[in-house]
């Protein structure tokens, strides 16, 4: 690094961090160009190069999205276009070329939401042992990053594909060529992620362009079978276009307010509509997807690199709290995404009433209902995943079932995203009420082995917790271990074995 420490020069630019006391940080570090204009619903660009030091103390813009009063998220930062920027955190006592390993953090938020200067992924408890450098990313969310229009460009106008999964290209090659100045080691690069953000992770896993970006992934609760065609996404356009009443010629000079009322609209009633469905998620463009990722993984042609892989205990427990329709969770609606797949795909071969009564007869009525869409939403596509990458490299599967006595008391129990501050370290801040009815000394116990895990294996692809904790095996077909993450951690073998029964091996998923 130059004698300022806190200066950094990238390729693009020097950079200004911040001292933190036990850490650094360097906030909102451009990687690509304002996607602004003639460059919205575009793949990302260079940014132009600057030689003032440019202040990165702060962070940059979080991509516009819109307010959902059921889910309130505090993003971090203002909302604005110009958001495809990064933050870095690392110890003080870090230096360029240190080579440390990297562990780069792609938020969730149903790809419509979120941002990486949450307060939720403040990075400092992470990187505070010194052993990782840590990237929390801004990508391109909803009608701006998932909405594919590139079955509308014309001569005069071009539209790209899957822009948002271009962004967290372009992010994973600005930390190739500038991380080793921050004291990381590009070639030692963990990607990991929650929900949407786990879904990226699975999808770039079966992307080629990915390949030598990331040398270790990690997909907590990855949604990884909601990946579409490219009609199903030229029908969410085309809705979306209607309620705008615009050519998409004119999109690019929509403004963003106008554009962001009416995706919303459209992404509140497609799940409503056809229940099980997002309005806004990655596509098989033919470009960077040529197939569905899970069945692309279940061949055999995932980039072959280390993966943890696993999903919480109730997941869906956090729609009902927040009455949220974006899972499947009641009765009908259950029932109506399984006739629609099947009139979708006749040939495939659904689990048959039987076979779901038995997989789920010990549950009442309502608790079936969320144990199956957790199933059909998250666990049962993170055991494909488990089962067809472990042909290719080592994995392992885990469950997160820990809950404090508050969130057992509201029912939540380990629902969607409730492992995040334990990944994070940041249990018990300002708004995050889930220590009020006690058990912190428990839940920091908790966190600091989920910690050591994630760390061990971004350092060398071996989860191995603190001392006297259990081995935790690799996923294979013989034993299909399982890390059970709950007061105490403890490794089971073949835990999905009633489901597996029932789903089979063939992906349950739109298409």
């Amino acid at each position: 690094m130059p004698s300022d420490s806190l200066v950094v020069d990238t390729v693009y630019g020097p950079v200004r961090g911040a001292d933190l006391g036990t850490v650094r940080a360097w906030k909102g570090v451009r990687y690509a160009a304002p996607p602004v204009g003639a460059l919205r619903f575009r793949a990302p660009q260079p940014p132009e190069r600057w030689t003032r030091v440019a202040d990165a103390t702060r962070y940059g813009p979080a991509c516009p999205q819109p307010v959902f009063p059921n889910m309130p998220l505090d993003l971090g930062a203002p909302q604005g276009e110009d958001c495809l920027r990064t933050n870095v955190w690392a110890s003080s006592g870090t230096q360029a070329g240190d080579r440390k390993p990297v562990m780069v953090w792609l938020h969730g938020g149903a790809y419509v939401l979120g941002s990486g200067s949450q307060a939720l992924y403040d990075g400092r408890r992470l990187v505070s042992g010194g052993d990782v450098v840590v990237v929390t990313v801004n990508y391109r969310v909803g009608a701006l990053g998932f909405m594919d229009l590139s079955s509308f460009t014309t001569s005069r106008r071009r539209f790209d594909s899957n822009v948002g999964l271009r962004d967290v290209l372009a992010a994973l090659a600005w930390v190739r060529d500038n991380i080793a100045a921050f004291g990381g080691d590009p070639r030692n690069v963990t990607l990991f992620g929650e929900s949407a953000g786990a879904g990226i992770v699975t999808t770039l896993l079966a992307c080629p362009a990915a390949e030598g970006l990331f040398a270790r992934a990690i997909a907590q609760s990855s949604p990884a079978t909601s990946v579409y065609d490219r009609r199903r996404a030229q029908r969410v356009a085309e809705t979306v276009l209607e309620r705008l009443d615009v050519d998409a010629d004119r999109l690019p000079t929509v403004p963003t307010a106008v554009l962001l009322a009416a995706s919303q609209e459209v992404f509140d009633e497609v799940p409503v509509r056809n229940p099980g469905i997002l309005a806004f998620v990655p596509i098989i463009d033919g470009e960077l997807l040529d197939d569905y990722p899970v069945k692309r993984v279940q061949e055999g042609r995932s980039l072959p690199v280390p993966l943890i892989i696993g999903t919480n205990k109730h997941e869906a427990a956090l729609f009902r709290l927040m009455r949220s329709r974006l899972m499947p969770i009641t009765p009908r609606a259950i029932t109506s995404m399984f006739d629609q797949i099947a009139a979708e795909q006749p040939d495939l071969q659904l689990p048959t009433e039987e076979q779901i009564g038995s997989a789920y007869s010990r549950l009442r009525r309502r608790a079936r209902s969320l144990s199956i869409a957790t199933d059909v939403g998250f666990r049962m596509p993170s055991v494909w995943l488990a089962e067809g990458h472990s042909r290719v490299a080592p994995v392992y599967l885990y469950r997160f079932d820990y809950a404090t006595p508050l969130l057992k008391l509201l029912l939540v129990n380990a629902a969607h995203a409730t492992e995040l501050p334990y990944v994070w370290g940041n249990l018990g801040g300002p708004k995050d009420p889930t220590l009020k009815l006690g058990g912190a000394a428990t839940a920091k116990a908790v966190s600091r082995r989920v910690r050591t895990r994630w760390i061990n294996f971004a350092a060398r692809a071996d989860p191995a917790g603190p001392p006297g904790e259990p081995e935790w095996a690799p996923y294979r077909a013989a034993e299909r271990a399982c890390l059970i993450i709950d007061r105490r951690d403890t490794v089971a073998r073949d835990v999905d074995a009633r489901i597996r029964a029932a789903w089979g091996s063939e992906m349950v998923g739109f298409r």
